[in-house]
């Protein structure tokens, strides 16, 4: 591929989905779950300081290929990326020469570090140590497809999948790559993780998911919290999209470790500059699909975006958090996962409120119209990220 060709002036598009999320093993489970308007969040046992309360958590249960790993970690990451990638082929795909891969990723493989130090005593094969390392699954899933572009992982807490796909556009954009798998996994709900988000003041397990987490309504607590693995194959060749990818970016406050910045300045300078490179009016912007965790510092961020930034009273906005829970380093993945199926589908899977809310809350599924979506994700410690998506069509 040569700078300036008509394969690199094209917009990149989200032509294939995989997932593994609290409603079940594949995109069909997800899209299923998001459009009943149903959270995906149940009872588990042997949470709590003594391991003997129930909370309300949407976690990935155990499947996949059991050849793949003992791990759901890297089960679910490679089962989302297969799916992918023969969603993307039976869509018209043809692989090009070099195909690149990103993980978006945080706390990585917890469970099986957490096996490895409790259980094992710090002692394992070399074979079975390895699988521990974060390049691990990288390197295997491209060994299997015989990819052979480039490959690495990003970590930017709860905006991760945004900067993946971010990352996955820049690399088509400056011919580093044909097509990028671009896959994001969050399966960390360990009783430790749980309890240090509830006791932050952020995580609410404790009743059921719309109880608990209401983006931009009334009686909000925080964020319910899940777990998913979700792979995207981003590409600029010929094939049918869900979404095209038409611009982004990304800044930081520079200011917490976990607070957002109350003058929002950043925030704000991202959601611009996202629609600066995508080259659209602020007009133009139908849904803002929000990261919407359900606390008071992000409501009040996403609220000035409504009101500064976007036309006033004009794009509808929701959040899926409320019925995925908030999937933490996947979390935006889920978000655009299930903003792409919508838009294969013509519905907007936004869950029902259940209080008083914002004028321009979506209030359950709704039919799509025409119009660009606006993701924003706000990872703790001030990660900005802003992706500016448009249905294919």
């Amino acid at each position: 591929m040569t700078r300036g060709s008509t394969t690199s002036r094209r917009t990149p598009q989200i032509i294939g989905i995989g997932a593994a999320t609290g409603y079940g093993w594949g995109r069909d489970a997800l899209w299923n779950g998001v459009s009943s308007g149903k959270p995906a969040g149940v009872l588990y046992g042997g949470y709590g300081r003594n391991q003997d309360e129930e909370v309300w958590l949407a976690r990935v249960t155990e499947g996949g290929d059991p050849a793949d790993s003992p791990s759901r970690f890297s089960r679910a990451m490679r089962g989302a990326a297969r799916e992918a990638i023969a969603d993307a082929h039976d869509r018209g795909w043809t692989p090009g020469r070099r195909v690149g891969l990103l993980h978006a990723v945080v706390l990585g493989d917890v469970e099986d570090w957490r096996t490895f130090y409790l259980d094992d005593g710090g002692q394992r094969r070399i074979r079975d140590y390895m699988r521990l390392l974060p390049s691990t699954p990288i390197s295997t899933l491209m060994q299997e497809f015989g990819f052979h572009g480039p490959a690495m992982n990003v970590s930017a807490t709860c905006s991760s999948g945004n900067v993946g796909l971010l990352t996955a556009k820049m690399w088509l954009d400056a011919g580093l790559a044909d097509d990028v798998v671009c896959i994001t996994t969050d399966l960390s709900l360990t009783p430790e993780n749980v309890e240090h988000f509830v006791r932050l003041g952020a995580g609410v397990v404790d009743v059921e998911p719309l109880e608990a987490c209401r983006p931009f309504q009334e009686g909000s607590r925080g964020f319910a919290m899940g777990e998913a693995s979700v792979g995207m194959v981003v590409t600029k060749s010929p094939a049918r999209g869900y979404l095209s990818i038409e611009g982004g970016s990304m800044t930081h406050d520079a200011y917490h470790v976990a607070s957002v910045d109350p003058a929002h300045t950043e925030i704000m300078r991202c959601v611009h500059e996202a629609l600066d490179d995508a080259g659209v009016s602020a007009r133009d912007v139908r849904y803002l699909n929000a990261h919407g965790p359900g606390t008071a510092q992000c409501d009040a961020a996403e609220r000035a975006i409504l009101a500064t930034v976007l036309a006033p009273g004009a794009p509808s906005v929701y959040s899926i958090k409320p019925l995925t829970g908030h999937c933490q380093g996947a979390a935006a993945a889920v978000e655009i996962a299930a903003a792409a199926l919508g838009a294969e589908h013509g519905v907007v899977p936004a869950p029902p409120q259940v209080a008083p809310a914002h004028p321009q809350l979506l209030n359950g599924a709704t039919p799509m119209v025409d119009g660009l979506i606006v993701k924003p994700s706000l990872g703790m410690g001030g990660h900005n990220s802003v992706v500016v998506l448009a249905p294919v069509g």
